[in-house]
């Protein structure tokens, strides 16, 4: 099942996961066992992140599209693999969502992806989606039978998921250009927006609120990340572009060993903010140890 189908039969605020693939090399056994445990909460959908090589190096963490195949076929729970742009060929892209179609996996996660390794050359006879907007408009056209040579009879079925910014994207020069660039992601074919990560809920509402003052009426889910380390004020921000507010700041700072408890305190004042004022969905950055995220849900008596 899509997540906008997902999300249009919920009678009550839906509980979703993200993943992310073992280190290349390791076993899939500690994943195996945080996706078990993270099924008995009956996910409709979890989302596994994707990674691309650079100039010269291998990819650190492949198996997306295998952990996707676990998810849907073995726990009989929607699959969302995230698809990118950097360090991937248009023509790579298509034959992995080929690939997802022949499994039945009819949801993917577009994203322009981080530019952490020197571009890996493309070569003369291929070519690439510089941004999300052209991705979505790759998997758009398949959906409608349009592939890179040729039309096709055989079409896909995805519904394409884009992410937002609730503290705006570092690239964008400003929030008038975020949401313009949402827009175009969403006119190009997708159907749902799930958030980067943040800390503030007021900044979430602040973002949905600008995103339907333009128009925009795409489900907008909100991630969440539980801070599980005293390092991660620092890290988290560096990284993904969320900032800390003060106050879980300075609680952070005050007492760092007990930073693990904090975050969770946090996540589940957080998540039941979110809840009584009218999210579609929680969407938790697992990862791959559910320890933490499993103590919320206790917190949120689930």
């Amino acid at each position: 099942m899509k997540v906008v189908e997902h999300l249009a039969k919920a009678t009550e605020p839906l509980i979703s996961f993200e993943v992310i693939p073992p280190l290349r090399g390791s076993p899939f056994s500690q994943l195996k066992e945080t996706l078990t445990i993270l099924a008995k909460y009956n996910p409709p959908f979890i989302d596994v992140t994707s990674h691309a090589s650079g100039n010269g190096t291998r990819r650190a963490r492949p198996g997306t599209l295998g952990i996707c195949s676990y998810i849907q076929q073995s726990l009989r729970i929607d699959a969302v693999p995230h698809i990118l742009c950097h360090g991937f060929t248009r023509e790579e892209t298509e034959d992995l969502l080929v690939d997802l179609n022949y499994m039945e996996i009819h949801n993917a996660l577009a994203l322009q992806g981080d530019k952490k390794h020197e571009p890996k050359p493309i070569p003369q006879s291929r070519s690439e989606n510089v941004y999300a907007s052209d991705l979505v408009t790759q998997i758009a056209s398949m959906n409608s039978g349009v592939y890179l040579e040729a039309r096709s009879d055989s079409k896909t079925n995805f519904c394409i998921g884009v992410a937002g910014y609730p503290e705006k994207h570092s690239p964008a020069s400003s929030w008038e250009f975020e949401i313009n660039n949402l827009q175009r992601k969403l006119s190009n074919g997708a159907s749902y927006i799930v958030t980067q990560m943040f800390f503030d809920n007021e900044k979430y509402f602040d973002f949905v609120s600008k995103c339907r003052s333009q128009g925009i009426t795409a489900p907008i889910i909100p991630g969440l990340k539980v801070i599980t380390s005293a390092n991660q004020r620092t890290s988290l921000p560096n990284i993904f572009g969320c900032n800390i507010p003060p106050g879980l700041e300075e609680e952070l700072n005050r007492n760092p060993q007990h930073a693990y408890d904090i975050g969770i305190h946090h996540t589940i004042q957080q998540s039941q903010d979110l809840l009584s004022r009218g999210v579609p969905a929680l969407h938790f950055y697992v990862m791959s140890r559910a320890d933490a995220v499993t103590k919320v849900l206790s917190g949120l008596g689930k």
